[in-house]
């Protein structure tokens, strides 16, 4: 780029800053007239007062200062404490709303100015590299034909934002950029300021909590509104992109890129420790899912008649249309579409037998009828044979653009939009067999058998062609419920294709057994089958789910156990010798902290990815990330290439949780922006795998040195969690973990089981009530010590981490995510909540370690980055963080206030419902304000 380009770009960077800052004061200033509108301009000034001394502290941390705000935020009325709450959390939903429409505008204006300079982390950047490395067109394709990400929706309980909201959240994300609109009169810019006041406004007053939970269908119908507003259109987007770099940088190759970017969903497969989702609600799940695809289709499709209106008195359309609309008035009674009248538009004739055939295609009566479309095959034939009659007559331009999105979209979502993945705890296998084994006389007490003796039985049965269930037998609740997922699944396949349901997950898995169990309850229903001639056809693969420490450990060992089997082994061979294998980051974190957590996976993935390759089977890793930092969370570029890029060879999953869907696919610019970068960091990684440039003694050494660092980290971590007798009141009395399980963002139970352990704690409300506290100890926690133990004030070890930062991906990572956890904790504030411990003892004791730990980290990580301060490194976050900071702060203190009013009370079985109301309300705003829940 030219001195001229670079001067240009960085004058726009500070214009578009500008602008940020013109839309967030605007928005607030809007919110101001609100507040004065509803609550008078009383309510304005004690708002704009604690702001302003939050602001003061922020700047310079006075005590005498402190003590007044303290004093002015519990001296607030019931009744206006609660509205300057929502006041606050308001706030951020706005500015969180200028932070996204910022993001877009940030890439447009690079693009205005930069001319054609290509953006790093582009996807044209990806293909000009390759270029630019003389890689030949073959390899591009081996790159291209090896690459596969899946982007899986779940539902955790981390979204704390009502759909409405959310609704009201796009209007004025809509209006606000308007203000960017240079034609716009002064009465137009009138009318906008009046809309978004009354947007504002209708925000207000409607309720940011929801007054139930969730049904799991409420959950299904949340998610599918992200493919409904933005991915069908996204997606085929980000191909047609990369399609244009490879013909601009390879134009002697006619590019179809494979569908290597898709995303899938647990919302209605995932029953692990939620007992709502059953059978029947997987069902509707898969049904909600086709009637979203169809409905799509058919608005693409009558799109298309306004466009093709071409008449045969002025081009000659192809013979095989002409067949092809015969066929369709033979076959296609036309009910829910008028038969188009003019019989000189054949495009638009075609078109209403295929809407009628879609609309058909709802209709299980009409299964095999070709009244329908039995498969989506037939809808894309039928596309193709438009698609080649528009090029007889050199309508090539709408072939190529409009059609081709189409026919990418049917591509990519089928008739049953994305895969659905089932999960359960292997708990619930091994009881359901228990049950059925005993029920048939195999083996009495299946469960009290050796592993050894478990897994002889299972590889006995998956040969053994004869069923294990009868109809003539009654089980138990949860046995026949097990059973009935299994059958679902079956039907599913039968109706929406293979492609529907293919993957089931086993919570817990701890040994092959429990891999095994699955493949057993597969065959009794016919998804998993030995032919006569040996063969096995498996159309649902056994997914283990390695979550904890101690099963990261085993992870390998049970794998190569698996391989050797040599019916498991066809079974591999039925799913082109690909094995699925999820890491789960959150229980691996909430066990051994962010340290060792991510070491264990890195050393997981390393060696089953090895055990793979001695048995010839190809890997997909399935990345069980959270949205939250202390659950593996993380930009979904920078996941992808935090992996050792020989393990991505058999594709890549990856969850994605909670708030981070509203986040990445709330708006179009900021998907295609989140889903480009993705394609790019796949493209990099597959190239890094083919073409390593890391050398592997220096790597030896890092990881060597890593394990050191874990080790230490592991011990520090669990002496506080497991050993520490006093930790878990400490953990219980210092955040609001009780009350979160009472806001209604999920119809999951926030434990595995009705229990106090700590084990049972589900790893979501456990990041979620350290990140409310503002401690957020989980992300950052006995790092520190691990990093201190190692360097110990050797400045030659402090170089070689120096050196690891700059030159190890896993340790920049790593030592990155330390960064963005330790800039948004606050001991200061987490210091009040400590308040709420009774015992003085504990929680002096407790406290002080932790912030000992806290300061020990942060100068370790200024001494290894080089920094001035935390987060120097990416001053964008740093920035907004700083400015957020006065603005949560006022809340986290009435949280507290709050949480400590509400447990008097109830320590003395006495409950207020509008006191719990405000906690929640606190609870939501901190969320919005730090950009996090769980």
């Amino acid at each position: 780029m030219s001195e001229q380009s670079v001067s240009t770009t960085s004058a726009s960077r500070t214009s578009t800053n500008n602008l940020l800052r013109r839309d967030v004061r605007f928005l607030g200033n809007i919110l101001g007239e609100v507040l004065v509108h509803q609550g008078g301009r009383e309510l304005l000034d004690i708002v704009e007062q604690i702001r302003e001394q939050s602001k003061a502290l922020r700047a310079e941390f006075v005590p005498e200062l402190f003590e007044q705000f303290k004093t002015k935020v519990s001296s607030l009325s019931p009744e206006i404490r609660h509205q300057v709450i929502r006041a606050f959390a308001i706030y951020f939903q706005l500015v969180n709303i200028a932070e996204q429409n910022h993001r877009i505008r940030r890439k447009r204006d690079y693009e205005v100015s930069a001319g054609e300079a290509v953006q790093r982390g582009s996807i044209e950047s990806a293909i000009q590299d390759l270029k630019e490395r003389n890689i030949e067109v073959g390899d591009v394709q081996d790159i291209l034909s090896g690459i596969s990400l899946e982007l899986v929706m779940t539902a955790h309980p981390t979204e704390a934002t009502r759909r409405v909201v959310l609704d009201i959240h796009k209007r004025i994300a809509e209006d606000v950029m308007q203000l960017d609109n240079p034609t716009l009169t002064y009465r137009e810019r009138e009318k906008l300021k009046e809309k978004l006041l009354n947007e504002v406004l209708i925000l207000w007053q409607t309720d940011e909590l929801r007054d139930r939970k969730p049904t799991v269908i409420d959950e299904v119908r949340n998610g599918l509104y992200y493919f409904d507003e933005t991915l069908f259109e996204v997606l085929p987007s980000v191909y047609e992109e990369l399609e244009r770099c490879l013909t601009k940088y390879y134009p002697e190759e006619h590019w179809h890129v494979p569908a290597y970017l898709r995303f899938g969903s647990w919302i209605g497969g995932d029953r692990d420790g939620n007992p709502s989702v059953k059978a029947k609600v997987t069902w509707e799940t898969l049904q909600l899912h086709r009637q979203l695809a169809i409905s799509k289709y058919e608005e693409k499709i009558h799109s298309l008649m306004d466009l093709l209106s071409f008449s045969t008195n002025l081009v000659e359309v192809s013979e095989e249309l002409k067949d092809s609309i015969r066929s369709d008035r033979e076959h296609v009674e036309l009910k829910c579409v008028d038969l188009w009248r003019n019989a000189k538009e054949p495009y638009r004739i075609k078109l209403g037998f295929m809407l009628e055939k879609l609309a058909n295609t709802r209709d299980e009566a009409l299964k095999g009828s070709p009244m329908r479309y039995n498969h989506p095959e037939e809808l894309r034939e039928d596309l193709l044979v438009i698609d080649r009659s528009l090029r007889n007559h050199y309508a090539d331009y709408v072939a190529d653009t409009d059609l081709a999105t189409l026919l990418r979209q049917v591509e990519l979502f089928g008739f049953h939009l994305m895969a659905l993945d089932v999960r359960q705890h292997s708990k619930e296998h091994e009881n359901a067999m228990s049950e059925i084994l005993s029920k048939m006389h195999i083996v009495s007490d299946y469960a009290s058998l050796s592993e050894e003796e478990k897994t002889e039985l299972l590889h006995k049965l998956l040969n053994d062609p004869r069923p294990l269930t009868s109809g003539h037998l009654d089980y138990s609740e949860s046995t026949q419920e097990c059973l009935d997922v299994y059958h679902t699944i079956y039907r599913a396949q039968q109706e929406f294709g293979e492609g529907c349901i293919s993957s089931y997950l086993i919570s817990m898995t701890e040994a092959a057994s429990d891999i095994l169990e699955v493949a057993v309850f597969a065959k009794e229903v016919g998804l998993f089958r030995q032919e006569a001639d040996g063969t096995v056809r498996c159309t649902l693969q056994s997914v283990p789910l390695f979550e904890t420490i101690d099963d990261l450990n085993a992870a390998p060992a049970i794998m190569k156990e698996l391989f050797e089997l040599p019916i498991y082994r066809k079974a591999i061979e039925a799913r082109d010798n690909v094995h699925e294998i999820m890491l789960g980051y959150s229980d691996s974190n909430k066990d051994g902290g962010v340290v060792t957590a991510n070491w264990e996976l890195r050393v997981a993935l390393k060696e089953i990815t090895a055990a793979g390759k001695a048995y010839g089977v190809k890997l997909k890793f399935f990345h069980g990330r959270g949205g939250a930092l202390g659950r593996g969370g993380m930009p979904l570029n920078r996941s992808i290439l935090a992996q050792p890029p020989h393990t991505i060879g058999g594709g890549i999953k990856i969850t994605e949780q909670g708030e981070v869907l509203s986040s990445r696919y709330f708006m179009k610019g900021i998907a295609y922006r989140s889903l480009e970068q993705a394609t790019w960091a796949l493209v990099t990684a597959a190239r890094l795998a083919k073409y390593p440039q890391q050398e592997a003694e220096a790597e030896a050494e890092w990881d060597s040195i890593a394990r050191s660092i874990s080790d230490t980290a592991l011990n520090k971590y669990q002496d506080l969690i497991f050993r520490d007798p006093d930790f878990l009141t400490f953990f219980k009395e210092s955040t609001p973990l009780p009350e979160v399980g009472e806001l209604n963002i999920g119809s999951r139970p926030s434990k595995r089981k009705n229990s106090d352990r700590f084990e049972d704690l589900r790893a979501i409300p456990w990041v979620f009530a350290w990140t409310q506290s503002r401690y957020l100890l989980p992300a950052w926690y006995a790092a520190g010590t691990a990093l201190q133990t190692y360097a110990g004030g050797d400045e030659s070890k402090l170089a070689t981490l120096r050196t690891m930062y700059e030159q190890f991906p896993f340790f920049r990572s790593l030592i990155d995510n330390l960064q963005m956890a330790l800039a948004k904790a606050d001991l200061l504030i987490a210091k009040e909540y400590s308040l709420m411990i009774k015992d003085q003892t504990v929680r002096d004791r407790i406290f002080s370690q932790i912030e000992s730990e806290y300061n020990l980290t942060s100068t370790l990580i200024l001494q290894i980055t080089g920094q001035d301060e935390i987060l120097d490194n990416v001053p964008v976050i740093q920035e907004s963080i700083r400015l957020r900071n006065p603005y949560v702060d006022p809340l986290s203190y009435m949280q507290v206030q709050l949480l400590s009013e509400l447990r008097d009370l109830r320590a003395n079985d006495e409950d207020d419902p509008e006191l719990l109301r405000e906690v929640l309300l606190t609870i939501n705003g901190i969320a919005a304000g730090l950009r996090n829940t769980g």
